[in-house]
């Protein structure tokens, strides 16, 4: 027998409960949602009448959230990203279809692949208007999961039973080194070779960063990493500007001309990604995603051109 949720407890009073626990401040929350810090305040004490026990502790006049109100946030955040699913899935039924599309995108796809594939699918659809979402590929898979963006270009690793993902061409992480630097004129490189050199590299999240890992885990040593950077341009600025050497993939290769000179790796160091899209299997018949997997699988047939 389901047991009965107490009517205390709503869609909405979650919404609110989330960016309460996302801002920890109430009239932050509360710009967040349009509404008035009290009615943040309201919300929070109803949902704690509603599960029966308390969410906070009061520190002077801030609320601290429990370990209660932890656990509730995780499954609050997992609800409602399954119930916008659910409606978008409930409109597509019905023959109803969104008329924008949100593509999420790592940033090192967005030189030249992303706006390839826009112009495609705006050539297939030309009334559909698309929003572009930049991030890692952990930012991007936790919001495919909520429902927060449509798709996602991005790299894909193991098989995952909710996504339905579409490869599009493989890629090559390389050795990065300033023009001129000692290394300049090599066929290939190891690791072993450069493990006193410094080095810099993307934070973690992203797949760069994680075939960064890989890379010197077979190599058997921690590179000295001179600093870290959110996103993959700022980083080969670094490389450019000799702050330290790299490990990047083939494909941003030809956005800095001849400052920055990419070095495949010597065979036993090789990290190879698989360049692909993503998007929720429950909306694989979505008419705009199966317009945009097109325009994908259209662009992946010339990956050879793509990349030099």
């Amino acid at each position: 027998m389901n047991k009965q949720i107490c009517d205390e407890i709503t869609f909405r009073k979650l919404e609110i409960f989330l960016a309460y626990m996302a801002t920890g401040n109430l009239a932050k929350a509360a710009e967040q949602l349009d509404i008035s810090p009290v009615s943040v305040h309201r919300a929070l004490h109803s949902l704690e009448d509603g599960v029966g026990c308390s969410l906070f502790h009061h520190a002077g006049r801030n609320l601290i959230p429990t370990e209660a109100a932890r656990m509730l946030a995780s499954t609050a955040s997992e609800v409602l990203g399954r119930m916008a699913n659910g409606i978008q899935a409930t409109r597509e039924a019905a023959g109803l279809y969104a008329d924008k599309l949100r593509i999420g995108s790592v940033y090192s796809l967005t030189a030249q692949l992303v706006p390839r594939i826009v112009v495609d699918l705006k050539a297939r659809r030309p009334k559909l208007s698309t929003e572009l979402v930049l991030g890692s590929n952990t930012d991007l898979t936790e919001k495919l999961r909520q429902g927060h963006i449509d798709a996602a270009l991005m790299p894909i690793f193991s098989p995952d039973p909710e996504f339905e993902s579409i490869k599009l061409f493989e890629d090559s992480i390389y050795f990065a080194a300033p023009a001129g630097s000692r290394y300049a004129g090599r066929k290939t490189i190891g690791l072993d070779e450069v493990r006193d050199e410094l080095f810099v590299s993307l934070s973690g999240g992203f797949a760069t960063s994680r075939g960064f890992q890989e890379a010197f885990q077979r190599a058997g040593f921690s590179p000295h990493i001179a600093m870290e950077v959110s996103d993959i341009f700022t980083l080969m600025n670094l490389v450019k500007g000799g702050l330290g050497y790299s490990l990047l993939p083939g494909r941003v290769r030809n956005l800095f001309g001849e400052h920055i000179q990419f070095i495949p790796l010597d065979d036993r160091f090789q990290i190879h990604q698989a360049i692909g899209l993503s998007f929720l299997r429950a909306r694989e018949r979505d008419p705009n995603l199966l317009a945009l997997a097109a325009a994908c699988r259209m662009i992946g047939k010339n990956e050879s051109g793509y990349l030099i």
